[in-house]
């Protein structure tokens, strides 16, 4: 069995700095993490890739031979990777061992993981390859001023979750260039009634039976809880993989290794 992370949210939310840090973290605890590109139109990376959807496509050909632009090439090369996933996609996943762990760092485009069914299909092929996968969400920690923001920020976090069906963990990222620390606190486990009445405060008296709707639906999904992420700190980003570790249940059915202590008693 297969490990993997699949790592996606808005365009400028941190992704690859996370799969960056998650790579060294993991190199200095002996670990080792395999991170695949599946963004066309990357450039620079500062971690190892071991897989790259480049390899198979790229976006400014794309531009320039289909005349799309950024967003429209974009979803045409993760659809031509669709395509390909029993032939490029399966080929490279051979290279692999059973047990290999594989972060796959993802466009920040929403309507990838939202309604387009590329990524549901990648994971789906995923699993048939036998892999347990985890959907690492990231939001912007800095986008989260108030209450409106982070209640949409919610909505697409869940639509997300719908559409992939998959385990989820949801992520404040750049917590280490927050400023105010208190005001992003008020929403690490906010009340939901408490986030209503501030909804309400902020919006027209004729939204509040949608505010009470949206909140309804946040809460019933258990959405409102993130997890703050500090890469100044080991034990934040040690936590986080502690948290995605479990869901896909990593380890569990490794062969427990017992030291064989005869030689010592022998002497």
């Amino acid at each position: 069995m297969g490990y993997a992370q699949l790592v996606i949210g808005p365009a400028g939310s941190g992704k690859s700095t996370y799969c960056s840090n998650l790579h060294r973290h993991c190199e200095a605890t002996r670990r080792t993490i395999h991170i695949v590109n599946l963004d066309p139109a990357a450039e620079n990376f500062d971690y190892p890739v071991a897989m790259d959807i480049r390899e198979l496509i790229s976006l400014d050909d794309v531009m320039e031979e289909l005349h799309l632009g950024p967003n429209g090439g974009l979803i045409y090369c993760m659809e031509h990777l669709e395509e390909n996933l029993d032939d490029w996609l399966t080929e490279e996943l051979d290279n692999y061992m059973d047990d290999d762990y594989i972060v796959f760092d993802c466009p920040g485009q929403i309507e990838l993981f939202s309604h387009v069914p590329v990524l549901k299909n990648f994971v789906e092929h995923l699993k048939r390859k036998n892999f347990n996968v985890c959907v690492v969400y990231l939001l912007d920690s800095q986008f989260i001023t108030d209450v409106t923001k982070f209640i949409s920020g919610c909505m697409a976090s869940l639509s997300a979750m719908v559409q992939l069906e998959l385990p989820h963990v949801n992520i404040l990222s750049k917590m280490d260039l927050v400023t105010n620390k208190k005001d992003i606190d008020n929403y690490l486990n906010p009340e939901a009634q408490l986030l209503l009445a501030d909804l309400n405060q902020r919006m027209a008296p004729q939204f509040q039976k949608l505010n009470k709707s949206l909140i309804e639906l946040v809460d019933q999904y258990s959405m409102v809880s993130f997890m703050p992420l500090d890469l100044r700190k080991e034990s934040s980003i040690q936590y986080i993989l502690a948290q995605i570790d479990n869901c896909i249940q990593y380890g569990e059915d490794a062969d427990v290794k017992v030291k064989d202590f005869a030689a010592e008693e022998d002497d």
